[in-house]
């Protein structure tokens, strides 16, 4: 009998907070000494190019954790993600995306190292039908009137990474990436966006079903900015799914993480206070617990030039001059079968 080989991954998710890199005009060889006006002047976009100084933050803490997979939310799409490979990690990973449904246009992607002892496949759940519409849509459609859908779809995306290395139809790893509906609600049609993410969320985990018999040995990850907490104790309601219908897990709870060291978003308030919370989740199933190794499971903290962690901010000014207004996680799973 011989032994089968195993991996070790370890897998970012970081909100990186409207990184877009769009350019219009040649980028000089000095353009990371740029000031921020000249950096700016590159595009005509409208939509601003992230601060240099926040890319060069960036770049600094994935280079110096280097994860194998990073999960990203909120990149100006494919350009600006290859931009950003080519510019500030020496096109180190390959940029993974397809663009999603985002009315801000911020998608959600993978960067994956390259020269890895596997293949992957992207596939898209954009056009997935949440079987959701609003109660005036509703109201409209009962009374004959048109609506502009029969449903609506994720807000952005709620995309498969499949990995595998011999044969792409038995994967050994699929990481489903979403970023839900946010709390914004400019139409007032629905207080905190929480019907809206509830259906997305929904329509995630039924995804995670369907993929789940589809390759029964095969372990599935959930992940992605959920705009909400679904921690396990007392989850916001529309996330309960996740625990009535799954055996799916944060990893915070499996390695035993303090609830004080979770957060991954700190909303300032009257005061000077920071209210910390966890809206960024990784699920894992309950066959992938054991490979989670704990000692590398944590919320990476900003460091300043010095190498020394930042302080939790506690203005707006203080948070606007982080990388980005979410702090990246990162985790490792060992002896994965392959």
């Amino acid at each position: 009998m011989t032994n089968k080989s195993t991996l070790k991954i370890k897998l970012g998710l970081f909100n990186v907070e409207n990184l877009f890199l769009l350019f219009d005009h040649p980028i000089p060889e000095n353009y990371k000494s740029l000031n921020e006006s000249d950096w700016q002047k590159l595009s005509t976009s409208v939509y601003y190019n992230k601060p240099l100084k926040k890319c060069l933050e960036i770049a600094k803490l994935v280079q110096l954790e280097k994860p194998d997979i990073l999960m990203i939310c909120e990149v100006g799409g494919l350009e600006s993600l290859k931009n950003f490979n080519v510019l500030f990690l020496n096109s180190e990973y390959s940029p993974v995306l397809i663009e999603g449904n985002s009315d801000r246009n911020i998608d959600i992607g993978y960067l994956v190292k390259k020269q890895q002892p596997y293949f992957y496949d992207i596939i898209s759940n954009k056009n997935r039908a949440l079987n959701f519409l609003y109660p005036h849509e509703l109201t409209s459609q009962a009374h004959g009137f048109k609506i502009k859908a029969a449903s609506h779809t994720f807000s952005r995306d709620c995309a498969e990474l499949r990995l595998f290395t011999k044969d792409r139809n038995h994967p050994f790893l699929i990481i489903l990436l979403t970023h839900l509906k946010s709390r914004l609600d400019p139409e007032r049609i629905d207080p905190g966006g929480v019907e809206r993410r509830g259906a997305e969320l929904r329509t995630a985990i039924h995804i995670y079903k369907e993929l789940e018999s589809q390759h029964p040995n095969c372990p599935i990850l959930l992940c992605g900015d959920l705009n909400g907490y679904a921690g396990k104790s007392t989850p916001d309601l529309e996330f309960m799914p996740i625990y009535q219908e799954t055996d799916l897990e944060d990893i915070f709870e499996i390695a035993g993480i303090s609830i004080e060291n979770r957060s991954t978003f700190f909303q300032i308030k009257n005061g000077g206070k920071a209210d910390g919370k966890q809206i960024d989740y990784c699920f894992l199933p309950k066959k992938l617990w054991p490979h989670l190794n704990a000692n590398e499971t944590y919320v990476y903290k900003y460091t300043d030039h010095l190498g020394a962690a930042i302080n939790t901010p506690t203005s707006i000014e203080a948070k606007g001059l982080l990388p980005s207004d979410h702090y990246p996680l990162f985790f490792s799973l060992e002896n994965l079968p392959n």
